[in-house]
């Protein structure tokens, strides 16, 4: 007998300044979070967007602006755990439609069980504004050689995996390879998620401020989703003004653009990216409350021209 399909929709509500890159996480009692979600209802969204902006609302009290659907989830097993889609039959295969959405600010929560939290607390090894991290090579990388190494005939190709998306043996670190990352964890079980789901046996128990965070049913695959997707599209793509609030000093906006990518940018490569991009005007206002050199405030140009991204290869700060 076919088991019934049912359409979930699950939103990445992304919100970022000079401090970090947050995400809008639902609670679920304790320290349990997830990403809102809900089911698609045929008869009364008339369509998945519509539906998504409906659930997003009353979970959290947030009117998503920009949306842009992210990736269709549909892998068997994902259902278990549920994340509370209670009015799904029991023996439902699980469909979710993914939704990115970025917000300018970080509005008030209070009075729905949800919040705003630095998305790093769920990947904790993805930020290197400070340097790689000192656990990648310290903990993960030992921990992922065992486990390649472990493989059989598939070693080889294991080790390649592990190098390519921890930047392990000469690769290089490549920020949009979130997902990458996050999935080889899970799959050496070493994500908090595989213990739970029981995918490997006798897997190592390890902090959150090395593991990160865990969320509710793959939500935190469709998180790092939506981080290697808003990272590598930042590059080409004027979407980190959906996160700037209305003006700006250039050195908040590459602080911004730092959070995101959780890393460092040249300076002045940066700003002579920006200059040629045509992306920004400068206001004549300047930021006086630092007691330093005012900064002249500057605000997105909208319009046909800004079809470029604000960066090209993220490159150390000096």
């Amino acid at each position: 007998m076919t088991s019934p399909i049912v359409i979930g929709l699950s939103a990445v509500i992304v919100a970022a300044d000079e401090s970090s890159a947050y995400v809008l996480a639902t609670r679920h009692g304790g320290d349990a979070t997830g990403l809102p979600h809900g089911l698609f209802d045929p008869a009364g969204h008339r369509t998945f967007e519509l539906g998504l902006r409906d659930w997003v609302q009353a979970q959290t009290g947030f009117e998503p602006g920009y949306v842009e659907q992210l990736y269709t989830f549909g892998d068997r097993g994902r259902e278990l755990p549920r994340a509370d889609l209670a009015e799904a039959p029991a023996d439902a295969r699980h469909i979710s439609v993914g939704y990115l959405g970025l917000a300018p600010e970080r509005p008030d929560t209070t009075g729905f069980d949800a919040i705003w939290r630095d998305w790093y607390d769920y990947f904790p090894w993805e930020d290197h504004r400070g340097g790689r991290p000192q656990m990648i090579d310290t903990t993960l990388a030992p921990l992922l050689m065992d486990w390649a190494n472990a493989g059989g005939a598939t070693a080889p190709r294991r080790v390649n995996r592990a190098s390519a998306a921890f930047g392990l043996n000469g690769a290089p670190w490549l920020e949009e390879r979130t997902l990458e990352r996050y999935e080889l964890l899970y799959e050496c079980g070493v994500a908090p998620e595989a213990a739970r789901d029981e995918t490997v046996e006798d897997a190592p128990r390890l902090p959150a401020s090395i593991v990160g965070a865990p969320m509710l049913s793959d939500h935190r695959r469709i998180l790092a989703t939506a981080i290697g997707r808003l990272r590598g599209k930042i590059k080409y793509r004027p979407v980190v003004f959906e996160l700037a609030p209305e003006r700006f000093t250039l050195f908040q906006l590459q602080q911004t653009v730092e959070s995101i990518l959780g890393g460092l940018l040249h300076k002045q490569n940066f700003r002579r990216a920006l200059d040629k991009s045509g992306l920004v005007e400068a206001t004549g206002q300047f930021e006086t409350s630092t007691g330093g050199r005012p900064a002249e405030y500057y605000r997105y140009r909208r319009g046909e021209h800004a079809l470029g991204g604000v960066i090209g290869v993220a490159t150390p700060r000096k």
